[in-house]
């Protein structure tokens, strides 16, 4: 029987470390031993691999084999370092919550046990705890961040400012990845391959008609666009669409007293933009339409309105 081992979480990583050597021995001496011991909620130890079932709310699907081949020759030999997170199902049943990297690796380096920090959790608790471990990654691609936003505020009913407290990112983040959800699914797919860079795809959700989208998302594999050049192509699809509209609304619209236009001109000048003053009747009454090609344009002019 093997006995079983609990880590001190006070220790530091030095301790750790040094622990390193008799770690990877237990585990390697404990192919066909049976914990039966109860693990108490909050502590550390090792557990049964054959115990822990893997989490059914992961949200990462794609693990790189070559990356996880690599992890479990570490394993071998420094033994696993950092506990996997799980939560008592019952008996000496366990669910996984985070590190199924570790996991998998570890069942590659022939682990028969593995040192797991127990906790007590429900399903929205697992979901988020899970999806959050997932944001966190260092080498999660856009696409997959923007669904795991999209499935914490549509399963643990959160609003936006919430998600970005939880995630720790402000509101303006948050909105730009979701917004990547509304793209073709052509161009969602070229963002998950590593095809398009975030500053590449936060230019093209300015861009409102598909069609215009998929033109310059061609445009960028074919001719490998900078960002910056992205967002010229993208101001200048803009500019061009807008102008046909003016266009066929002064086809349309009475002409402007000398008064009025002389305002119109001077406001376009102002804000260095395309200005449309509508005047609606003879007693002046109307408005004023104040176009913009992306937020940052939307910015500028609110700086000139003092806003």
């Amino acid at each position: 029987m093997a006995q079983q081992r609990k880590i001190g979480l006070g220790k530091g990583l030095s301790a750790l470390l040094n622990d390193t050597e008799e770690v990877r021995q237990h585990q390697q001496q404990a192919a066909g031993a049976v914990v039966t011991k109860e693990v108490q909620p909050g502590s550390v130890s090792f557990i049964q691999m054959s115990a822990v079932a893997v989490n059914p709310f992961q949200p990462r699907s794609d693990f790189d084999q070559d990356a996880l081949q690599e992890l479990a020759d570490s394993i071998k030999l420094q033994g696993l370092i950092q506990p996997i997170t799980v939560r008592k199902t019952g008996g000496n049943q366990y669910q996984l919550i985070s590190g199924e990297r570790r996991l998998r690796a570890s069942k590659l380096a022939g682990l028969t046990e593995i040192p797991a920090y127990v906790r007590t959790a429900n399903d929205q608790q697992m979901l988020e705890m899970a999806l959050i471990e997932n944001i966190q990654r260092e080498n999660l691609n856009a696409i997959e961040v923007a669904l795991s936003f999209q499935r914490m505020m549509d399963e643990c009913h959160l609003k936006q400012e919430e998600l970005g407290d939880r995630v720790s990112k402000n509101r303006s983040t948050v909105t730009n990845y979701l917004r990547l959800l509304k793209l073709p699914p052509m161009i969602q797919a070229a963002i998950r391959d590593g095809q398009l860079s975030m500053g590449h795809a936060r230019a093209l959700i300015n861009v409102s008609d598909v069609d215009k989208q998929l033109y310059i998302f061609r445009e960028i594999i074919e001719k490998g666009l900078s960002v910056r050049k992205v967002e010229e192509l993208v101001r200048l699809v803009s500019e061009q669409a807008y102008s046909k509209k003016v266009k066929a609304a002064a086809q349309h619209a009475p002409s402007l007293s000398f008064q009025f236009q002389k305002i119109q001109d001077d406001l376009a000048s102002k804000f260095s933009t395309k200005v449309k003053l509508n005047v609606k009747s003879k007693q002046g009454k109307g408005s004023i339409e104040i176009p913009f090609t992306s937020e940052d344009d939307l910015s500028r002019i609110l700086e000139l309105l003092d806003w």
